[in-house]
């Protein structure tokens, strides 16, 4: 900063300063001795720093002289002499005038929001819940606040709901609790406000807190480039152990150390960041690094984290001064930051395209997949419509065979009950009802083989189209029909059983030679049905069993009638 251009306050030399300026001087003033006079006061009337996280202890007499003549000539020292100005607050603000003098270096004490801050409390906020128990949480737990539940908690869920209600696209964030409580400690509630708001818009904290929080990303990365360039060994370390930048240092933007370092280390930062903003983040943060870097290479990711968190804030509030004149020694190049920041946008415009384009492509599958699923509908329909015609033919063909056979177990009982053998007549209707019923068989297979082929090329379009559930349901109707079709083919055999034990064996071989005959002359002749040959192989075969057998019973009816002539 080359120019502190905040409006001067009031002067000993009353000549150069207009009645407002007075009467401001005179209002900051009063602000003092009444922090001076009240008991639950940070500040005692003797000018100790009473810090429930600090020993350190300040006295009003050192430097007051200094500060207080800055305080009365600002308008001279924020223009003419803001290198001498910038050294003094490296250093540290005398504790007596920090209010001042950051309600000053923020500009906040030229405009009255007090007005404002009462209608803003009026209203109601969504986050009013999330903030109480927010607020719940980190005073019970967080050093900066203990000790002072009941002075600050409310003031500083109103300064938030304020806030929040004011922003409603930043709403609330955690890490404004730490900025607003601090300047809670240091002054009343509605100044306090004033310069919580100067410090969200004109500090790049609104910018941090944004709900994509792009900033802090941008923040993050470029302090991963600055321990890249100047801490290489370490910056090693953490890649080998995935120890990402953002795990340690986010915390550090969002809150400015105040989440992190003890309360007097904290406050001299503070100081800086209230006169040259971000950049000490990144110097303190390079700071910290590199005075603890020979503890960081020793230990594994838990280990670096449970010391950036307890041991490295303790180390630092031993000595702020090093810390702080460590920080400026880092090197801090404007250009290289200025990189640094256009390869991160460039890196966050090539995420957000590659997410525009996957969110076409996901648009763009959904319809595909509409379509799809429609066609697939439509698929299951006609292919459900088809395999019911067929399941309908192999019904109305499996009753056909059930009445032939049914009539033909009739006549076999009926020819049981007679005696009398039949006569050739009578065979040779049999045996055309059994030809016929063959025949029919023969039909049925060939059929039911055609379905298996429709079937199995069914199958392969519904794999196709992720509908294989319902054609194995379809396929198990087709194998029952096949089981019944099989039945129909023992029943069959039964019947050509029981017909060869009716006759003599003269008339079974004649019967025989023209079964085989006619089932010669009635099997396909393409050669390619290898299925139906085998069947009428099978077929020959048990006619040549049943030969046999008939062979056989009249041997034993022969044997048997000779025994009984010589009885």
């Amino acid at each position: 900063m080359d120019s502190l251009s905040v409006p001067p306050s009031s002067s000993h030399h009353s000549s150069q300063l207009s009645p407002d300026e007075r009467k401001l001087l005179a209002k900051l003033e009063e602000q003092n001795r009444l922090l001076e006079t009240d008991s639950k006061s940070l500040y005692s009337v003797n000018g100790v720093l009473r810090s429930p996280c600090s020993s350190k202890i300040f006295s009003f007499e050192e430097d007051s002289s200094t500060w207080g003549c800055v305080v009365d000539n600002w308008d001279e020292w924020s223009k003419k002499k803001v290198k001498q100005l910038k050294e003094m607050i490296r250093k540290g603000i005398h504790p007596h005038f920090r209010p001042t003098v950051w309600q000053m270096l923020c500009n906040a004490h030229s405009v009255s929001v007090r007005e404002q801050y009462s209608e803003l409390l009026q209203k109601t906020c969504p986050c009013e819940k999330v903030i109480e128990k927010d607020l719940s949480r980190i005073f019970s737990q967080h050093q900066l606040f203990q000790g002072l539940h009941s002075s600050i908690q409310q003031p500083l869920f109103n300064v938030l709901k304020a806030y929040s209600v004011l922003d409603h696209e930043v709403g609330y964030n955690q890490g404004s609790a730490f900025i607003a409580g601090l300047l809670l400690m240091q002054m009343p509630e509605v100044e306090a406000f004033g310069v919580f708001l100067r410090l969200m818009q004109d500090f790049r904290l609104r910018e941090l807190y944004r709900p994509r929080m792009v900033e802090l990303g941008c923040c993050v990365f470029q302090l991963e480039g600055l321990i890249q360039d100047q801490l290489p060994e370490l910056y090693s370390h953490f890649q080998t152990h995935a120890f990402y930048t953002s795990t340690f240092s986010s915390s550090w933007f969002l809150t400015v150390f105040l989440s992190c370092l003890p309360l007097t280390a904290a406050n001299r930062v503070f100081d800086i960041f209230m006169c040259e903003g971000l950049e000490i983040v990144f110097r303190v943060g390079m700071a910290i690094l590199q005075m603890t870097q020979t503890e960081l290479l020793k230990l594994d990711m838990e280990g670096m984290t449970q010391f950036l968190e307890k041991t490295a804030p303790q180390q630092m509030d031993r000595d702020p001064g090093r810390m702080i004149t460590t920080a400026y020694q880092i090197k801090y190049d404007s250009k290289r930051m200025k990189k640094l920041e256009k390869e991160y946008t460039a890196i966050k415009m090539k995420e957000m395209e590659e997410q525009e384009e996957m969110k076409k492509l996901h648009s763009e599958n959904k319809l595909l997949r509409q379509r799809i699923d429609t066609l697939e509908k439509r698929f299951c329909e006609d292919a459900v419509w088809k395999l019911g015609q067929e399941c309908a033919r192999i019904r109305l063909r499996e009753a056909e065979h059930r009445h032939v056979l049914k009539q033909m177990e009739i006549k076999m009982l009926l020819m049981e009950k007679s005696s009398t053998v039949p006569d050739e007549v009578s065979m040779q209707y049999l045996h055309e009802q059994l030809v016929g019923g063959k025949l029919r068989e023969a039909e049925a297979l060939t059929g039911l083989r055609e379905i298996k082929h429709h079937i199995k090329d069914l199958e392969e379009k519904w794999q196709d189209q992720l509908c294989s559930l319902q054609l194995k349901r379809i396929t198990e109707r087709m194998h029952s029909q096949h089981e019944r079709l099989q039945d129909i083919m023992m029943q069959n055999q039964r019947l050509h059983s029981l017909l060869g034990q009716t006759t003599e064996e003269e008339q079974h071989k004649r019967l025989g030679r023209r079964i085989s005959y006619e089932s010669h002359q009635q099997a396909p002749d393409d050669e390619e049905q290898e299925e139906d040959v085998t069947a009428v192989r099978k077929l020959q075969d048990q006619i040549a069993q049943l030969q046999a057998q008939i062979r056989r019973l009249s041997r034993q009816k022969e044997a048997t009638r000779l025994q009984h002539n010589d009885t």
